[in-house]
């Protein structure tokens, strides 16, 4: 399922999420108590939700329900669901430390920064969901990326490449963390076991194509020799597999921007 963020009033949207005006934030000049029920209490509760049962159990009347009131009740606060999963995406991103000691150097530090990312996507792994597409241009969003860009931006790299080094590496962490969400969810959706299908379509695939191994020997070769010594169900060995992968590229894409950095030196 992919959801597409900004779908809502945009000018809604946007004040809710800045607490520009908000209910919960009454502008200079009128004072007064905050409402029962506020934005951030419906948001944490949205999270609740989604964190449970997934973006597919979302709805207004379930945030309401976790909240003991009525699915109108809500859309005082938040025009509609649309703005909900903007604020909801934004909210969690609070998570993320907004700062990393870089004492140790900064690929130390975006270790840390990519180790927190990945613990952050297990905790919601509905985020993953939402697409980059169209960003929701949250202030805990752009933290996060301030904070990236801020612990990179010490390797010195011209401000271009260092633009698209911090696209790359984002995209590397999240679509890793996708990929362990979906080994999660796979046998739940479609209500076939991980094991049986790998089992019936690895069978099949022999019966269908047994010449594969002298079609694919590459793929047949690093399937014999990186064969991987994880253990464990079908849906746990894909999880592990996606961290593994992430470890290995991560170390892989930071050793490419130290050879960036040199070339660059080298080119002063």
């Amino acid at each position: 399922m992919v959801v597409f963020a900004g779908q809502g009033d945009v000018r809604r949207s946007m004040a809710l999420l800045w607490r520009a005006n908000s209910p919960d934030q009454p502008p200079t000049g009128r004072g007064g108590p905050k409402p029962a029920l506020s934005v951030d209490a419906i948001v944490d509760a949205a999270v609740a939700v989604a964190d449970a049962a997934g973006m597919t159990a979302l709805s207004m009347r379930a945030v309401g329900g976790r909240l003991g009131r009525t699915a109108m009740a809500i859309y005082t606060h938040v025009p509609s669901k649309a703005e909900l999963v903007d604020l909801m995406y934004d909210h969690v991103h609070a998570e993320i430390p907004s700062r990393y000691e870089t004492a140790a150097g900064w690929r130390a530090a975006t270790e840390s920064w990519a180790a927190d990312m990945w613990a952050f996507y297990r905790r919601h792994p509905w985020v993953a969901e939402v697409s980059q597409a169209r960003p929701v241009l949250g202030p805990y969003e752009y933290t996060v990326l301030d904070t990236l860009i801020g612990v990179l931006r010490s390797t010195g790299l011209p401000a271009l490449v260092l633009r698209r080094v911090v696209g790359a590496l984002l995209h590397l962490v999240r679509g890793l963390a996708r990929t362990a969400v979906e080994s999660r969810l796979a046998a739940t959706k479609t209500g076939v076991p991980d094991e049986a299908w790998w089992l019936t379509r690895a069978g099949l695939l022999q019966e269908v194509a047994p010449d594969f191994l002298d079609r694919y020997r590459m793929v047949a070769w690093l399937e014999t020799e990186g064969a991987s010594t994880a253990v464990g169900d079908a849906a746990t060995y894909l999880e592990r597999e996606a961290e593994e992968t992430l470890r290995a590229g991560l170390a892989v894409f930071l050793d490419g921007v130290e050879v960036a950095m040199a070339n660059s030196r080298n080119q002063v």
